[in-house]
């Protein structure tokens, strides 16, 4: 798919992944759509790349779902491509029963649930064009989790496996499904587990973005980077293996 000339829209685009695919896009000549929860960090992306517009959406809420697909139709109804970046990673024990589990952002209505649905929303739209996109960005913890990251990696197993059905009941139409499975990167959202990873900083940002954009240009539909890459390998090949290795004390 040529993503040159597109118009996008991007979720959790103020930072991160979705940063710097919106300034990927930006120069392929796309007119880029950013939504956020946060003011301040939406008009800091305005900041570094003039052009993009912003709108200010907590994808779990359905009356800001709703309104952010209001705005877009009608201030950009060309919209062919939707990026699911939006997302939220915590750790999580649960020897402590719910403790651990309501105190923070619900990973669930974020990561799948408000994906699912703002998807759905936007479908209608995208498949009145002649060429149209979703992209879900998921991870390699999707193949093999990581055991203090429960709810995390089951969000991003689920949203896998609804790009698959995606994929297949939209076959033969003119939407296209990718599904952009990074691994980890230099990010807040990966920032506490750094020390985890013995300093590992992970791969840029800027990376995962130039790996999108060249997997999307060649129609590959799952696009693993790359230690994510070994870890779709191996969750293929050896399971358990791969989850001991992960996951060593």
């Amino acid at each position: 798919m040529n993503l040159s000339g597109c118009t996008a829209l991007i979720t959790g685009g103020g930072s991160g992944i979705g940063l710097a695919l919106a300034e990927a896009l930006q120069k392929e000549g796309s007119q880029v759509l950013i939504c956020g929860r946060r003011e301040d960090v939406l008009a800091s992306a305005e900041e570094r790349l003039p052009g993009i517009e912003t709108r200010v959406c907590d994808i779990t809420d359905a009356s800001e779902r709703e309104a952010l697909f209001e705005w877009v139709r009608e201030r950009h109804p060309g919209l062919d491509v939707l990026i699911n970046n939006a997302g939220v990673q915590r750790e999580i024990n649960f020897r402590k029963g719910l403790e651990e589990l309501e105190d923070g952002d619900n990973e669930i209505l974020t990561n799948l649930e408000g994906t699912i649905w703002l998807t759905a929303q936007f479908l209608p739209l995208l498949l009145e064009k002649d060429e149209a996109a979703v992209v879900n960005v998921t991870s390699g913890l999707a193949f093999v989790p990581m055991a203090a990251t429960p709810v995390y990696c089951a969000t991003k197993a689920g949203l896998h496996s609804f790009s698959q059905s995606l994929r297949h009941q939209l076959a033969g139409t003119s939407v296209k499904v990718f599904e952009l499975i990074p691994p980890a990167v230099d990010t807040d959202l990966d920032a506490r587990f750094k020390g985890q990873r013995g300093g590992d900083r992970g791969i840029s940002p800027k990376e995962v973005a130039t790996a999108a954009l060249a997997g999307i240009s060649k129609d590959h539909f799952e696009i693993g980077i790359g230690r994510a890459l070994g870890l779709m390998q191996a969750a293929r090949s050896d399971p358990e293996g791969a989850f001991k290795g992960l996951n060593r004390a």
